[in-house]
């Protein structure tokens, strides 16, 4: 499994037919569409950090100094912070007499540090490449927006809105509804359900202050040169097939 195979694996939406999709082992899956392989322990399993899967002095526009500190300070800071978070989950379970509200509050944490590393993952997962989008996935973006500058310009207009604050920019895929859409996220812990992201822009001030300082319309630009759209249309081409054992799961 490669890099962005292993980034991709972690980052479905919920349950054992988000997982069994993205694996590339077909085996995994029996006739029903449901997950053979045993599910790693929810509470001590630990997230290792992993490697960019491109050179980060190649990107352009987009400095070797800030993808490394990006990768490092941030990324790097919301593993580590998530395997802490999972460890104090562990060591609660003993406690039979721990109030309610206060576990509460580390799994609030569990759910930030798990979107900020997914989210992370899946953003240095789509840089490194350059170029358009193929002929299907064009097609695909203009059958949803009209036209794929439609799509551009709205992806890139919530970015702008997004400017010196924080949050993301998601193009994802509703395993519920079939709709292709862009999605607007402030923050790492709300996103919308059953939907795969394809295509994610960080907009925290962190992925562009250290090149551009406040310029964010500037940070947005280069992101769009160094979009790597073959993991796109991987990502959508797995949604796609994703949708079918969604649906063949009785889901609704």
């Amino acid at each position: 499994m490669t890099t962005i195979d292993r980034r991709e694996f972690l980052t479905t939406t919920s349950g054992a037919l988000a997982l069994a999709a993205f694996a590339t082992d077909t085996n995994a899956l029996t006739s029903t569409g449901t997950l053979m392989s045993t599910q790693p322990s929810a509470f001590s399993s630990i997230h290792e950090r992993q490697a960019l899967p491109f050179n980060p002095s190649k990107l352009d526009g987009l400095s070797e100094k800030l993808i490394l500190s990006h990768w490092e300070n941030n990324y790097g800071g919301s593993v580590k912070a998530l395997n802490t978070v999972k460890q104090k989950l562990l060591a609660m379970q003993q406690d039979a007499n721990l109030p309610a509200f206060i576990y509460n509050d580390l799994k609030r944490e569990h759910l930030m540090r798990t979107g900020s590393v997914v989210l992370h993952e899946l953003y240095f997962g789509n840089l490194g490449g350059h170029g358009k989008a193929d002929t299907a996935l064009q097609k695909a973006l203009t059958d949803a927006f009209g036209s794929l500058a439609t799509w551009e310009q709205e992806f890139k207009r919530m970015g702008a809105g997004l400017g010196g604050g924080s949050g993301w920019v998601v193009l994802g895929y509703n395993l519920h509804s079939g709709l292709l859409e862009n999605y607007w996220q402030w923050d790492h812990l709300h996103a919308p359900s059953a939907t795969l992201p394809l295509l994610v822009m960080d907009m925290y001030e962190h992925s562009y202050q250290m090149d551009y300082g406040a310029g964010a319309a500037q940070y947005i630009d280069a992101f769009w040169l160094n979009i790597h759209w073959d993991t796109v249309s991987t990502r959508l081409d797995k949604a796609l097939k994703m949708r079918e054992v969604w649906l063949a799961g009785g889901a609704r």
